[in-house]
């Protein structure tokens, strides 16, 4: 499989004589996008205080492996067991999120300042390759011939506003809030295999089958979100196949995708079905993690289609900003937005007329592709009771690991049907339509944090990051951290898990960084 290297000078057509434009620059331009996008619209985010498990993940991954990251492997291996028994798998996926606490950890420590801006900035990080997988995957299911030798298509203008207007911090569970970079760099994945094995074009040989089959293991081995990799491939290969190139279904059974596709899932299928018997054993008496057992009954058919819309920018918009204590449509940080985004958008329709136009049949096949894969994704979440719960409160744009999948796909699907019917000034008016919609979301997730900066739990969360990062060895710094111990005490006394957690990973980190315990008056 491989991706073709952009041309390097402009190449004259022979039946016109015409010299087409160099594609690079346009190419740089959809770039900036897929990064200035997604970093504008959830900047407001960026001193958010951590919350659930990130409260103890952030100095508990960052405290053991700051010295060792190398730890990371056995320490995850040998957990393997015991998450098993709580009805989760997914290794590969922990490792990952190991290391994004421990990058925002020691980036944190270099810097000096609190771990909690390095989080976001790392989760913002991952939003923007998620923005450039989504580009690479409309591009490959659309192009016929080589990517990259000729501008892109029309949808590079509009798929970076239209994925960045999904990155809603639509409630506590939301990716933009909980495990961004986890969730989100899962959805990359799921996007970047995809375009890979839409465009793979080499002989498959020996060592390339055993690396496709030991790639179909990783991702049975990763998380909930990468197990819709190989589905959405299948779909995504078969669409561009048949019904973009046009070809016969002989050819298509012995073409380089086929092929691939057929690799990767004689890897996962074995570990997938392995690892699912297991945790239905293990489940089937009850007590298992929530977050991850599977609830199946008429509450899936119902969650399915209120999931598959949740995602839409209007509900998840008043999910982030319901109960707010101020205005929060207008204000400098939305005048911010409309200028940087406003600036993005004039590029791109300036660049419309140059860029690749893409034909109803090419349009249609995308949305077809991505829509399966906002129908697998709402499918995943609906099978959580937890988000099934939410369907029956009628939370409609409530966030959950799913919006990751179904932001992301729905924008892309969105961008194709409406570009399929938009001439030249109707597809102006699309990138300025979502370019504002990319700032309303900006402006709901200054709403969001608003709203959890003034609750006790966010402020004691920034006050503990703040001592973390100025640490005081001296009796009158251990006095402030012994207090700050007491308050979260006080404050979730009766969790004896959060108690716990927090003596643990407090304990670590400030053995890590200055060699003592985080309240040395506690012991």
């Amino acid at each position: 499989m491989t991706l073709l290297v952009p041309a390097q000078t402009a190449v004259a057509t022979p039946a016109t004589g015409v010299v087409p434009p160099d594609p690079r620059p346009f190419w740089r331009r959809v770039w900036q996008r897929c990064v200035l996008v997604p970093l504008t619209v959830l900047a407001p985010l960026v001193a958010l205080a951590p919350t659930a498990d990130h409260r103890f993940n952030l100095y508990w991954h960052g405290g053991l492996f700051r010295d060792n990251p190398l730890r990371i492997v056995p320490h995850t291996l040998h957990s393997v067991g015991g998450y098993l028994t709580l009805g989760n798998f997914r290794p590969l996926g922990r490792m990952l999120e190991k290391s994004l606490d421990l990058l925002a950890y020691t980036l944190g420590d270099l810097a000096g300042v609190p771990v909690t801006i390095p989080f976001r900035l790392v989760s913002f990080a991952a939003a923007a390759v998620l923005t450039v997988a989504a580009v690479l995957l409309a591009e490959s299911v659309v192009t016929r011939g080589p990517l990259f030798v000729r501008a892109p298509s029309t949808l590079a203008a509009t798929v970076p506003f239209a994925v960045g207007g999904g990155l809603v911090a639509a409630g506590s569970a939301s990716p933009a809030v909980l495990f961004g970079g986890l969730y989100l760099l899962s959805t990359a994945l799921v996007l970047g295999v995809a375009a890979a094995v839409c465009r793979a074009a080499r002989r498959i040989g020996w060592w390339r089958a055993a690396a496709l089959v030991a790639a179909g293991v990783a991702l049975a081995s990763f998380n909930e979100i990468a197990y819709l990799t190989l589905p959405f491939a299948t779909v995504a290969v078969g669409i561009r196949q048949r019904a973009i190139l046009r070809h016969r279904w002989r050819s298509i059974a012995a073409s380089p995708p086929i092929r691939a596709l057929g690799w990767l899932w004689l890897g996962f299928l074995p570990v997938f079905v392995a690892v699912r018997l297991v945790i239905s054993a293990q489940c089937a008496a009850g007590g298992c993690y929530r977050g991850s057992d599977l609830t199946v009954g008429a509450g899936v058919v119902a969650a399915v289609p209120a999931r598959m819309v949740a995602w839409l920018p209007p509900l998840a918009w008043r999910s982030a900003t319901q109960g707010a204590h101020r205005p929060w449509l207008l204000g400098t940080v939305t005048v911010l937005a409309l200028l940087v985004l406003g600036a993005l958008a004039w590029r791109a329709v300036r660049d419309l007329p140059r860029l690749t136009p893409v034909g109803r049949r090419e349009a249609y096949g995308l949305a077809a592709a991505t829509g399966v894969l906002v129908a697998l994704g709402a499918t995943m979440g609906s099978l959580n009771a937890d988000v099934q719960h939410l369907v029956t409160q009628h939370r409609w744009g409530q966030g959950w690991r799913d919006t990751a999948v179904t932001a992301v796909a729905g924008g892309i699907a969105l961008s194709a049907v409406l570009l399929a019917w938009s001439g030249p000034r109707r597809r102006v008016g699309l990138v300025v339509l979502l370019a504002l919609a990319a700032t309303v979301s900006t402006a709901a997730n200054k709403g969001y944090r608003d709203q959890l900066a003034v609750r006790e739990p966010a402020r004691l969360a920034n006050r503990i990051a703040g001592e973390m990062a100025d640490f005081d060895r001296t009796p009158a710094g251990d006095a402030r951290r012994c207090a700050l111990r007491a308050e979260f005490h006080a404050l979730y006394a009766d969790s004896a898990f959060s108690l716990r957690r927090f003596d643990e990973s407090l304990d670590v980190s400030s053995e890590q960084q200055a060699g003592v315990p985080f309240c040395e008056g506690a012991r």
